[in-house]
């Protein structure tokens, strides 16, 4: 039978199994005699063994090395580049140690951003160990300084695990699959990678069950709680039940806090994106102004209409809009780049392709529906961009051009942007074509729409934030409207609308944005007429 891995609720007959499994069993009449238990263990010194009848100091070293290990067993440390020793609970290096997780190393954190920014390499896996490091840091630092919070062990581990597995279900260069391929493959189809992320999570706790129980988890219980951290309300007719009605089955509202850490679904801020920010930054070699380890030593939890949050002290609203003005900043420069947009773009075109013809582990079926079976998705990484690339197939064909056109660096041609449109893709599409003449057709011309905010779309997410002061943490406040400084920003969201031409042999770059410009001031979007 095994061990409960918590010692400390070991009864005398578990702590004699425990010296028989660590070769002590001429001890074990002594510590029934003395009816040891494991919550005594931590107290045993020379003296008590002494107490014992066991006098011999070569037998006391020899036990008191044998019982430390049962508190100084830990996982692994990860020398990782952005927190530095980073050190996991043994249920989490388990988690890691499978097929599933392995699977994040080959999956770019920032998707076809690797082909604009040389520093951009870094993947799910690294990110993810990174966000299960900073949940833990955080409920620790809740419970620290919050000694009566209903915060306990079970807790701890879960908030952790939910934050290692939060990525899971990403497909080939994250977002791009879920935000980009998937819903032009299978228009109408809610598919978001938290579903797979969930569905993969269910596998890995089918195969780890009992480690997990034997680590003081308790299933189903602990499996919902985590899955309802990493993609909120699980029922979606209780998710959408009237105000007030609790939506979560996992822990009770007295926990309500604990949602908040890994996914915030109220404020967005969350340990998920301490670690991006951070982590993103220094891959692409952007300052990174915000400091998540000050959140960290001034993050309460107070009680708000009858749900506990996390709140920040009041003197951290320039930190905290730092964090959301950094957000903004990685995806005007990054993430929502006009190169690294039209790449992924190209990609996307390449899957849509390929889509009917590509073999995933060893089943011939669609890449899009993939989705649809978790033991075929497992199998789906980054490394689909090379079996196209590399295929002799001429079913590929058409896909594979798409790709060579990437490394030979012949994309789609960057044409112009504006901020007015608001006809229909389509409708620009044919307009800008019959402008461009020469034979284009509306197909030939690519029309991106980027979204860029602050968080929250159009509204300032400082405004959901609560806070506390130095003289009362137990009262959270809004920020009032009277205390907001009159330099800052107020518009948080830009829609530009970014027009690119597939076609580039035998055309003249230059003439096409000359006529682009044209069409523009044609139109009457602001940014194309002259100055007074």
């Amino acid at each position: 039978m095994k061990l409960p891995f918590n010692f400390k609720k070991w009864t005398v007959e578990e702590t004699c199994q425990y010296l028989r499994e660590e070769e002590l069993e001429e001890f074990e009449d002594k510590f029934k005699a003395c009816e040891i238990t494991g919550e005594e263990l931590q107290e045993l010194t020379v003296d008590k063994l002494e107490e014992m009848g066991i006098e011999q100091p070569n037998d006391h070293e020899k036990i008191l090395l044998r019982i430390r290990k049962l508190w100084q067993i830990q996982g692994k440390v990860f020398n990782d580049p952005i927190h530095g020793h980073v050190e996991l609970h043994p249920l989490l290096i388990k988690i890691i140690d499978t097929p599933e997780f392995q699977r994040l190393r080959y999956i770019k954190q920032l998707g076809g951003a690797y082909f604009v920014y040389p520093g951009a390499s870094h993947n799910r896996f690294e990110h993810s160990i990174g966000v299960a490091h900073l949940a833990g840091q955080l409920v620790r630092a809740l419970r620290t300084n919050q000694p009566h919070l209903p915060i306990d062990d079970r807790d701890i581990l879960c908030v952790e695990i939910a934050g290692l597995c939060h990525d899971l279900g990403h497909g080939p260069f994250s977002h791009l699959f879920d935000g980009m391929f998937i819903p032009e493959a299978r228009p109408g189809t809610k598919w978001k990678h938290e579903t797979a992320s969930c569905q993969i999570f269910d596998r890995l706790v089918d195969k780890l069950s009992s480690v997990m129980e034997q680590h003081g988890l308790k299933l189903p219980e602990d499996r919902k709680f985590i899955k309802e951290m990493i993609a909120g309300p699980l029922d979606s007719k209780t998710a959408e039940a009237q105000e007030g009605q609790w939506p979560y089955e996992g822990r009770p509202k007295e926990k309500s806090f604990l949602y908040e850490i890994v996914s915030n679904k109220g404020t967005g801020i969350d340990v998920d994106k301490f670690d991006y920010f951070a982590r993103d930054c220094h891959h692409l070699g952007i300052q990174n102004n915000f400091d998540h380890w000050r959140f960290l030593k001034f993050a309460r939890v107070c009680e708000v209409d009858g749900q506990w949050h996390i709140c920040v002290r009041d003197k951290e609203e320039d930190n905290m809009t730092e964090m959301f003005h950094t957000r903004h900043g990685l995806h005007k420069r990054a993430y929502q780049h006009k190169v690294n947009k039209i790449i992924e773009y190209m990609i996307k075109d390449a899957f849509l392709k390929a889509d009917e013809h590509i073999q995933i582990g060893g089943k011939r079926r669609k890449l899009s529906e993939a989705t649809e079976d978790m033991e075929v998705y497992t199998e789906l990484t980054d490394h689909v961009f090379e079996q196209i690339l590399n295929s002799s197939s001429m079913e590929l064909k058409d896909a594979r051009d798409i790709l060579n056109r990437i490394m030979s660096r012949d994309l789609y041609k960057f044409l112009g942007e504006t901020r007015s449109p608001v006809e229909t893709s389509e409708a620009l599409k044919s307009q800008l074509a019959a402008k461009l003449s020469d034979g284009l057709k509306p197909e030939d011309i690519v029309v991106i729409i980027i979204k860029m905010d602050y968080g929250m779309k159009d509204k300032d997410p400082i405004d959901n934030l609560y806070f506390y002061s130095k003289y009362d943490s137990t009262k959270a406040f809004k920020r009032k409207i009277c205390h907001v400084s009159k330099i800052r920003p107020t518009c948080f969201s830009e829609r530009l609308t970014r027009f690119y031409c597939k076609k580039t042999e035998g055309r003249s770059l230059e003439a096409d944005k000359r006529s682009f410009e044209e069409w523009c001031k044609g139109k009457g979007f602001p940014e194309y007429q002259q100055d007074e």
